[in-house]
């Protein structure tokens, strides 16, 4: 079998490593959406950040999720944890061993390698891949708490990376005179999945007692999220019920803000998110306008388009200039962000539905990795065959357990 065709059909000597900043189960998001993908023709790997225990021996503790992806979690002693004075550069020492027995044992002979995070390059520089990609899916450095080093390593990143995929117009703008092969590949849709929304769907048992009208926000929660802007907004419209789904990240519980009208309802699966949307009567992305929001193309816009909700953002810039112009997602700020979310509650219509779904029409997540794989594919043809490592002798102390 010829493991480097572009065309459908799965690759079994290919190991596909991704390496990521974020947890798996965290939330659905771009490189869920695109690892389901590409499992359908690789070995996919997934490699978390590490957790600490007490009284561990380091180890990898392996699943394999429904999707195919194989998630690895690197389990780590406490006298390991970042809090400790042990120092980055043991942790990753571990980090590596561990990595490397794992890729021994796995019996794949060619390497792909995909980074969210350039901090992994401290323990997998030593690998030889066919391809090395940087899916530039945010700029890590402008999110609260970046770790020591960040800026310095994804200079190293990208001197090595093959190809660099971005996840909005804003974060091309910013690495495409830093790399010379940068590509734009902005947030993509499961259209059918979130088109499920626009149908009658059974209202959730921990939403059905909220009244109407309900305006919602789905996905992560943290310093992203204009808080004094959604309690401004709560008082603004007391008639309005303001529902938020996802798990809280980076800031705590107490942050956020109470009142009759605000419902903070918690982390939800993807399978579900459509019975909430089918149960809201507008959208909302009440993002503050910093630096950790200045790149992001969050994946959410279009996914509430699909849903048929009316939306309103804030002033993203990936948001005003993919949406804004054509009047497919409301842009206000604080003055008039009242005036516009009462008016989001009026039924879209018919024309807005169709300039909507011609737009969602051409960012199918499906088309978005077909289009990577070929890139990703035709730079593996260029470079030779490749061993992906030569056997490991295991390593005490080093373990690889199921979970």
């Amino acid at each position: 079998m010829n493991i480097l065709t572009s065309g459908p059909g799965p690759a079994p000597a290919c190991l596909f490593l991704c390496l990521s900043h974020l947890r798996w189960d965290l939330v659905f998001q771009r490189p869920q959406h695109l690892l389901t993908r590409a499992a359908r023709d690789f070995d996919v790997v997934y490699v978390e950040e590490p957790v600490t225990e007490a009284g561990v021996t380091p180890q990898l503790r392996s699943r394999r999720d429904i999707s195919g992806v194989t998630v690895l979690t690197p389990v780590l002693p406490e006298m390991l944890g970042a809090d400790r004075a042990v120092g980055q550069a043991a942790r990753d020492a571990v980090l590596r061993r561990l990595l490397d027995a794992f890729l021994a044992r796995r019996g794949h002979d060619r390497l792909f390698l995909w980074y969210y995070t350039p901090m992994a390059l401290a323990f997998t520089d030593h690998l030889k891949p066919a391809v090395t990609v940087f899916d530039c899916m945010d700029e890590l450095s402008a999110f609260k708490d970046p770790p020591p080093g960040l800026l310095e390593a994804e200079t190293r990143l990208l001197a090595r990376a093959d190809i660099v995929f971005t996840g909005g117009q804003s974060l091309y703008a910013a690495k495409r005179d830093r790399h010379p092969r940068v590509r734009c590949y902005p947030s993509s849709v499961d259209a059918t999945h979130f088109g499920r929304a626009r149908a009658a769907l059974a209202d959730p048992a921990d939403q059905s007692g909220i009244g109407r009208p309900r305006i919602g926000f789905f996905g992560v929660i943290d310093e992203r999220m204009d808080l004094p802007l959604v309690a401004a907004m709560a008082a603004a419209l007391p008639r309005v019920q303001f529902v938020f789904l996802g798990p809280v990240v980076k800031i705590s519980d107490a942050d956020l803000p109470r009142a009759w009208n605000i419902h903070w309802l918690g982390p939800k699966s993807y399978a579900d998110l459509p019975a909430y949307l089918a149960n809201w009567d507008a959208g909302w992305m009440p993002f503050a306008l910093n630096e950790a929001t200045r790149f992001i193309s969050p994946t959410k816009t279009p996914e509430f388009l699909a849903a048929g909700l009316a939306l309103t953002s804030t002033a993203v810039p990936d948001v005003v200039g993919t949406y804004g112009a054509g009047d497919l997602v409301g842009i206000a700020g604080p003055a008039d962000m009242a005036g516009a979310l009462q008016a989001s509650l009026s039924r879209p219509p018919p024309a807005w539905r169709r300039a909507v779904d011609a737009h969602l029409a051409q960012g199918s997540w499906d088309r978005t990795w077909a289009a990577m794989r070929r890139e990703m594919m035709a730079l593996a043809r260029r470079s030779a065959p490749l061993p992906l490592l030569a056997p490991i002798p295991r390593a005490a102390g080093l373990e690889v357990r199921d979970a």
